[in-house]
C-alpha cells in the first residue's frame, strides 16, 4: 500500500491532524490511519480507547461534521481508523479551509479559496453580484451593439430585444437580486479593468522569445476586446505570404483566420477573471502563442479537449451572452473547429496545454 489522495498514515495522534480530516472532507473523502509509520507498517497506538472518544468529539466541535472512528488490529497491534466522507458544503477548521490534493494537505487562501467555495456552492464566479457598479454605470452603446448582434443572428426573440436594458439584463441572468453580476460588468462596462485587474489583452510581435518589437494593450468590454484584438491580429500582426495561381493573387496566413478567431473567443470567454493576469498573445513570423489563466472542468485532462466533449464553460453567463450574440456555439466543439481549420489550411494543428 501507499499513501494516496484518500489515504494518510500517522504514527501517533496529534490535534494538528484535524486539518487532514478537514482536507479529506473538502476533497474526495478519505481514511486517516493512526498507528502506521510512513511506509505503512503497523506500529500500533497505546491510547486507542481514548482516541475512539476524543477524535469524533473534537471533529464535531471544531468542524461540525461526523466521522467514523473504529478500532482495528494488525499483528496484535491496535490501530485507529478515521473514515471521512466527502462533503458538498465547504468545511472549515477554526476558520481556515484545507483541501487534500495528491498526498498533500493544502491550506486554501486568496483566489484558490474563493474558487473552492464557489465550486462547492455550485456558483460560477461570473454569477457573483457586485455592489461597486450600478446599471447607470454601464455603457448603453455596448448594450445596443449587443442587441444588433443578437438580432442579426436571430438567437434572441425580437420582443425581448425591445425591452429595457434592465429587463434585458435580467433575462440574460446578468442581474441577480437587483444587483449586477461580474459578467454584466465585464460585458457592458466601458472600463471593466478598473474593477478586475488586468481584464485586458496584451499583444506583442516577437522576433524571438525575448525581443519584442511592438505591442498593444486592448481594454474595454469583452466584445470590444474580441473585435479589436481580432482586427489588430489580421491587419497589423500576422503577415500574409503572397503567392499566385495564374493571375489570381493568394494571401496565406501562418494561422488560419477561422482557427485564430475560435482561439481568441476561447481565451476571452473561458478566462478566469478573478485572477489578476491578463490574456497574452505572442505573434512570431510563423506562429502565434496565446495564453489565458483558467481551469479545466473537474476531472478533465488536456486530452479531453481534443476529443468530442460536452460544453462546460468556466463563465456560463459570459458564454451565454456571446452565444446569443452569435459569436460562439454551445456544442463544446471549439477546439475541434480550431483543429479542422488548421487541417483545411494545410498548417500544423495547434499544441494545447
Amino acid at each position: 500500500m501507499t499513501e494516496t489522495h484518500t489515504r494518510e498514515w500517522k504514527r501517533l495522534w496529534k490535534d494538528d491532524y484535524l486539518k487532514w480530516i478537514c482536507g479529506f472532507a473538502n476533497a474526495a473523502g478519505g481514511v486517516l490511519e493512526i498507528g502506521r509509520d510512513d511506509d505503512g507498517r503497523a506500529v500500533g497506538v497505546t491510547d486507542a480507547a481514548t482516541l475512539l472518544t476524543e477524535i469524533p468529539n473534537k471533529v464535531q466541535t471544531t468542524m461540525g461534521i461526523l466521522v467514523d472512528v473504529e478500532l482495528t488490529t494488525e499483528n496484535d497491534l491496535d490501530l485507529v481508523t478515521v473514515r471521512v466522507a466527502p462533503h458538498t458544503q465547504p468545511i472549515s477548521f477554526r476558520g481556515e479551509y484545507y483541501y487534500r490534493s495528491g498526498t498533500t494537505n493544502q491550506k486554501l487562501s486568496g483566489p484558490a479559496l474563493s474558487r473552492f467555495i464557489l465550486e462547492k456552492m455550485n456558483i460560477s464566479w461570473d454569477a457573483v453580484t457586485t455592489q461597486r457598479v450600478s446599471l447607470a454605470d454601464l455603457d448603453a452603446g455596448a448594450i445596443a451593439a449587443w442587441r444588433r448582434r443578437a438580432l442579426r443572428h436571430d438567437r434572441v426573440d425580437a420582443s425581448i430585444l425591445e425591452e429595457s436594458d434592465e429587463d434585458l439584463l435580467r433575462k440574460l441572468e446578468l442581474i441577480q437580486d437587483g444587483e449586477l453580476t461580474n459578467a454584466a460588468v465585464l460585458l457592458f462596462h466601458p472600463e471593466p479593468h478598473r474593477f478586475y485587474t488586468n481584464a485586458s489583452i496584451r499583444i506583442g510581435y516577437f522576433i524571438n522569445d525575448w525581443d519584442v518589437r511592438y505591442h498593444d494593450v486592448i481594454e474595454g468590454n469583452l466584445l470590444h476586446q474580441f473585435d479589436f484584438t481580432y482586427d489588430l491580429l489580421t491587419t497589423k500582426y500576422l503577415k500574409a505570404v503572397i503567392s499566385y495561381e495564374g493571375t489570381q493573387r493568394i494571401e496565406s496566413f501562418p494561422v488560419p483566420h477561422a482557427a485564430m478567431r475560435e482561439t481568441l473567443l476561447n481565451a476571452v470567454v473561458h478566462r478566469d477573471y478573478s485572477q489578476p493576469v491578463e490574456t497574452q498573445i505572442r505573434v512570431y513570423r510563423d506562429r502565434m502563442w496565446i495564453t489565458n489563466v483558467g481551469h479545466l472542468p473537474k476531472g478533465w485532462s488536456d486530452a479531453d479537449l481534443l476529443t468530442s466533449h460536452e460544453s462546460k464553460p468556466w463563465n456560463p453567463r459570459i458564454a451565454r451572452a456571446f452565444y446569443r450574440a452569435g459569436e460562439i456555439e454551445t456544442w463544446g466543439r471549439g477546439i475541434e473547429r480550431i483543429i479542422e481549420a488548421c487541417r483545411r489550411a494545410g498548417v500544423p494543428t495547434p499544441k494545447i496545454s
